[in-house]
């Protein structure tokens, strides 16, 4: 969601700020907005609805410039996106401030500034921070960095803040709680940022901020305090891949990380594995006297992470023998946990950043659980940082907004954790053997489910002049076709349910006939001819169906049905295997539907705040 970029060097920074927000772009927004300080110590701003680039037609037609500077993208939450309602906010064309997250006692602080003179422009609960570290500045009688300290104790919420004075241009305030800030580090200049990706072009070394740090950045240093303590922060040197954030031959990051995924499982693999049995060591030196208290699962995470979190549920009870709860994130805080005795607690999120699951795993510090795993892509996250260990998927970096081979990697990885579990309650030598050979496969699987693409491409022009459609799963698979409609519904706006298959006479058959398309992803398991009797009562009503079947079945496509063959798979392997022929129907729908594939609207990639 929204993105920030702060920079300070005795060189204009404007191209920057601009280039850091291009990179940033991933996250999702509706405006954009730049504020300077130029040689006169004059602010400057300029502010545009849409996409970066009419920003920076902006600036270059203004020729804004200056070598202090904050950045922002905006991604509305207290007021519609238009300009005035954009960021920087500012206080009496003084102060200029950029802001990502949500002040819950806005409108309290909001009621108190206006008695005391200030004059609100926008609807944005923002607004208030810019005029309330004017009011702490009180004339000069405070340091910038003293302003910002106590205008941030007076806030209930979440913020990442970025502060310009021009009373005091040799500098950049900024403060961090509950939304990610990260401190460029360079050489006689300094820089700032919500996302390592916005400042990739200008050092590769960074200094994360943790929860309460308010920092003063400068030309030539770096000053973090944690309330009224001095404190050094450790710097980190971190190598951004060129690759990750180029679309290479692909129209759209999306169907490049669909294809990236076959390399993406063997990069999370690799390591991870050896030839015959799962290296528990991946998992930190922590894990093995945690693991061997583990009676129980506690899963909590958000949308695509939180449907692979309940696909896990099945492999942990069925492999593992161990009960596992799933939660949404943004309600695991609101009930009355009851945590029984030898309870692991895992969050899973692909950027670590993800509001409701941070929240999520700071609550679970009060609980007595065993342990705390984090299931992340990013290394560097607050998430992995605050638990107790981790394990990282290898997915490189997604840009898309709709996950795709983060998605697969925690599957991967979930599988590799259910094994592990497995040891401490049954599973053999052999059985995991079996496990480890099949993961082996996995790879080369998801390469000849790429091929299936030309097919699904026809498919997808059935889909052109719909508006609604049903996904149907049993058992592992009811998670996977909630997958696959939260997919089609993020890019291609086609509204999307899924249902258990066993469902469809409680309710969810009414809404069936030739209008609906009806999408199932039919395994050769167990439940199979159970399935095919769901499906008939589909037919037998008019729907058209489209069944994604494993080949080994021998599905017969006919005028109600469209069969596409995916390849034979192991069965412990089919969520992952039937996952990816799902993604590429959202893709190829979105495509015929002439929607922003990599950047659907009202949606963000990391979502940091509640």
């Amino acid at each position: 969601m929204c993105g920030i970029v702060g920079a300070i060097a005795e060189r204009n920074v404007s191209g920057i700020l601009l280039e850091g927000l291009r990179r940033l772009e991933y996250r999702g927004y509706d405006s954009a907005g730049i504020a300077m300080l130029n040689g006169g110590n004059k602010l400057i701003a300029t502010k545009t609805v849409g996409k970066v680039e009419k920003l920076v037609n902006s600036v270059t037609a203004s020729k804004i410039n200056g070598s202090v500077g904050i950045a922002h993208t905006r991604w509305a939450t207290h007021g519609k996106p238009t300009i005035t309602n954009a960021h920087p906010h500012s206080s009496s064309k003084e102060i200029a401030i950029v802001h990502n997250g949500i002040i819950e006692n806005y409108q309290e602080l909001r009621g108190k500034l206006l008695q005391e003179g200030y004059d609100f422009k926008t609807e944005t609960d923002s607004e208030i921070i810019a005029h309330l570290i004017h009011k702490e500045r009180n004339g000069g009688k405070a340091s910038l960095i003293e302003a910002a300290q106590k205008a941030t104790q007076k806030l209930e919420g979440a913020y990442g803040l970025c502060v310009i004075d021009k009373k005091d241009p040799d500098q950049i305030v900024v403060a961090r709680s509950g939304s990610p800030l990260v401190i460029g580090v360079g050489i006689g200049e300094n820089f700032v940022a919500s996302d390592i990706m916005a400042l990739g072009q200008v050092t590769d070394r960074f200094i994360y901020l943790e929860e309460g740090d308010v920092a003063k950045i400068s030309l030539n240093g770096i000053e973090v305090w944690q309330g009224k303590r001095k404190v050094i922060r450790p710097i980190n040197t971190v190598e951004l891949r060129a690759k990750d954030t180029d679309k290479g031959k692909y129209k759209h990051f999306m169907l490049k990380e669909i294809h990236e995924q076959a390399q993406a499982i063997k990069d999370t693999l690799n390591g991870r594995v050896s030839q015959s049995k799962i290296l528990e060591q991946a998992f930190g030196v922590k894990a093995g006297d945690i693991f061997d208290r583990v009676k129980n699962v506690q899963i909590v995470a958000c949308g695509t992470s939180y449907h692979a979190g309940q696909i896990a549920k099945y492999w942990l009870e069925s492999i593992a023998s161990i009960p596992c709860s799933v939660d949404i994130a943004s309600d695991y805080r609101y009930r009355e946990i009851i945590v029984q005795p030898g309870t692991l607690f895992i969050a899973i999120s692909q950027s670590g950043e993800t509001a409701d699951t941070l929240a999520a795993l700071r609550y679970s510090k009060k609980k007595k659980y065993v342990g705390r795993l984090a299931i992340c892509n990013v290394a560097t996250s607050s998430l992995v940082r605050e638990s107790d260990f981790c394990i990282l998927t290898m997915a490189g970096q997604e840009i898309g907004v709709a996950s795709t081979k983060a998605f697969t990697t925690q599957l991967t990885l979930l599988l590799i954790l259910s094994a592990v579990l497995g040891r401490r309650t049954g599973l053999n030598a052999a059985e995991e053997k079996k496990i480890v050979k099949d993961l082996s496969k996995l790879p080369v699987l998801i390469d000849k489910t790429l091929k299936l693409s030309k097919d699904i491409k026809k498919v997808s022009k059935q889909f052109s002049d719909k508006s609604h459609s049903l996904f149907l799963g049993r058992g592992i698979q009811y998670p996977v076709a909630k997958e696959g409609a939260l997919k089609l519904k993020e890019i291609s706006y086609i509204h999307a349910e899924a249902y258990p298959a066993g469902e469809l006479k409680h309710g969810p058959l009414a809404l069936v006939d030739s209008k609906m398309p009806v999408i199932a992803v039919a395994p050769n398991d167990d439940l199979l001819g159970k399935l095919r009797a769901n499906l008939s009562e589909v037919s037998a009503r008019g729907g058209k169906l489209y069944v994604f079947a494993d080949e080994s079945i021998k599905f017969e496509s006919d005028k109600s049905c469209k069969v596409v063959n995916v390849p034979n798979c192991p069965a412990i392997l089919d969520p992952i295997v039937f996952t990816v022929p799902l993604q590429l129907l959202s893709y190829h729908v979105a495509i015929m539907k002439g929607t922003d594939v990599d950047h659907p609207r009202n949606l963000a990639k990391s979502v940091t705040v509640e």
